[in-house]
């Protein structure tokens, strides 16, 4: 008997990964990991507790304490999170700590799709199929600005633009688990796309993935 189906999607932020994921998981009756917000989780809690965000003991026990269930999506969602997030993700203690309980999340049936940085390179090289979003950082960074502006938050398109290129360099070049396409997946570029033509494109990629 087949176990669980595991989809896993990288990609850099704002790319549209984590709008796929959601779609994807609902269309195949999976759950949805978005790892990304565990890590702006513990990013949280690193701020919430008025310590060092480079304090990586102070970061490794916000992770260890992390439970996986009932994220607050909307105050995880704040520009100072995200910066928190890329710092405390770039230390190995923090994501040695997260990478088993997203591993048990995606082997409990029926499967899961989880989107990241490092899925199919480090939490599941075996998945069934990976995705490896992207697009112009310009545009991420475009898209981010009307998101922020949709939500009636202040939106700066050239502050947005070069934290972006912040958050790319430190997450490609880390030590641990860098953000790169694993070897085996299908690159899709989302720049010119709108969100369902993504996931029309997602779509025929991981269904020509599972054959």
């Amino acid at each position: 008997m087949a176990g669980p189906l595991i989809i896993a999607i990288d990609g850099p932020a704002a790319s549209g990964k984590g709008t796929l994921a959601r779609r994807l998981a609902a269309h195949f009756g999976l759950r949805h990991l978005d790892t990304g917000l565990i890590y702006r989780a513990v990013g949280a809690a690193v701020l919430a507790g008025g310590l060092d965000l480079g304090d990586a003991a102070a970061a490794e026990a916000a992770a260890r304490g992390l439970d996986l269930g009932g994220f607050d999506r909307e105050a995880l969602s704040r520009h100072e999170v995200g910066e928190a997030a890329s710092r405390v993700a770039a230390m190995p203690g923090v994501r040695a700590a997260l990478l088993e309980a997203q591993r048990a999340f995606g082997r409990t049936a029926p499967g899961a799709v989880l989107d990241g940085r490092d899925i199919g390179t480090v939490v599941f090289p075996e998945a069934a199929a990976k995705l490896f979003v992207t697009a112009d950082v310009g545009e991420r960074a475009r898209r981010r600005t009307a998101e922020m502006a949709g939500r009636g938050l202040a939106a700066d398109y050239d502050a947005i633009l070069a934290d972006l290129r912040r958050r790319d360099e430190r997450d490609s070049t880390r030590a641990s688990a860098p953000l790169k396409a694993a070897g085996d997946a299908a690159v899709l570029d989302t720049t010119a796309l709108d969100a369902d033509a993504a996931f029309a494109a997602a779509l025929a990629l991981v269904q020509q993935r599972l054959g």
